[in-house]
């Protein structure tokens, strides 16, 4: 099965219109791959697994794949660990969606019924475990390295979700643990799609460890702009309405800042004590956090992270890549703004 929309907008911003054609040719391949490893002999098993991929999503993680490709000898039709690296880390983030699900109770995934509000839990958290041994089969046609590479990627991923369930132990800082658990589940995941693109497509040293420590910044910088998001956005300019984390008492990074300089008995705090049921209390909660200086240092805390990713950017020559990578990070900041 083919992606619904192959030819739709790439998730990343490409100028350069050859290297924009490239990608978008092998963004189809890989959507024809993926679709192909998810097969499996029981249909009941092919549909659940397929449930998710079927909603969308952007692929932003094979795509950096690609891009990353193109700083090495690219990525040709035949070039299969290019291909199978960029479904290892797409398989392995859906896989993770399916859990994800089922930790939050979520009911809606990518605007479609979730999983496990579909069947059960139990069907999602299997589906989720289908999907990562898919993705362990094919590292194993990498070779040992992406075998390790992969496994430490899988550790960080479950300890950024353990952390993120138990909460700071007593006594820790819980926006030092918020950021752990950003850059363990979001993080690291991005930081192995370009280590995988530069390393498979035979980039130099310099190249492949710059590119990954690039993914891991703008990995953390792009959910921290969404926590940003929820809070200043209109919903009729982003499309999602705000709000939704305190409804759901999630910490983000403006709320773990607010409560850190304020008094445990103002207002505010009392709002963000838990989650806010009260429609009215949450219109109150983010008219007082859009006035507060949270926001402003949240933002100053992702447009730095996006300016630390450029700066590793300075190993790849100019181009089109390095310009692509770029404005990424640009986007980024601007989105947090």
């Amino acid at each position: 099965m083919s992606n619904p929309n192959p030819d739709s907008a790439l998730a990343l911003p490409v100028v350069d219109a050859d290297l924009a054609e490239r990608l978008r040719v092998r963004m189809r391949e890989v959507e024809e791959a993926l679709h192909g490893h998810v097969q499996s002999e029981a249909p009941f098993v092919t549909a659940a697994a397929q449930h998710l991929m079927r909603a969308g999503g952007k692929r932003i993680r094979p795509l950096l794949v690609l891009l990353a490709a193109e700083t090495g000898r690219g990525m040709g039709s035949g070039d299969d660990d290019v291909l199978t690296s960029a479904c290892v880390v797409e398989l392995t983030h859906l896989a993770s969606l399916y859990h994800d699900d089922v930790m939050d109770e979520a009911a809606l995934r990518r605007g479609a019924e979730s999983a496990n509000a579909r069947w059960d839990n139990h069907v999602a958290i299997l589906t989720g475990d289908f999907l990562f041994s898919k993705s362990s089969e094919l590292t194993a046609e990498l070779g040992a390295d992406a075998v390790r590479i992969q496994a430490q990627t899988f550790t960080r991923l479950v300890e950024g979700q353990i952390l993120e369930t138990l909460g700071p132990i007593d006594g820790a800082d819980p926006l030092e643990h918020y950021l752990r658990v950003v850059a363990g589940k979001t993080g690291s995941l991005i930081a192995t799609s370009a280590l995988y693109g530069a390393r498979f497509s035979g980039a130099p040293l310099e190249i492949e460890e710059a590119l990954r420590d690039y993914g891991e910044k703008v990995g953390v910088a792009f959910q921290l702009a969404d926590d940003i998001l929820d809070i200043a956005s209109d919903s009729e300019d982003s499309g999602k309405t705000p709000g939704t984390d305190l409804r759901e008492g999630v910490p983000t990074l403006p709320t773990l800042i607010a409560l850190r300089d304020e008094p445990t008995d103002s207002r505010l705090a009392v709002l963000l004590s838990g989650p806010i049921t009260s429609e009215p209390e949450v219109v109150e909660a983010l008219g007082l956090l859009r006035a507060h200086p949270a926001m402003a240092e949240a933002r100053a805390y992702v447009q730095n992270l996006a300016a630390e990713a450029k700066a590793l950017l300075g190993v790849l020559p100019d181009g089109p890549v390095r310009e692509a990578l770029d404005t990424f990070a640009d986007l980024i900041a601007d989105r947090s703004r």
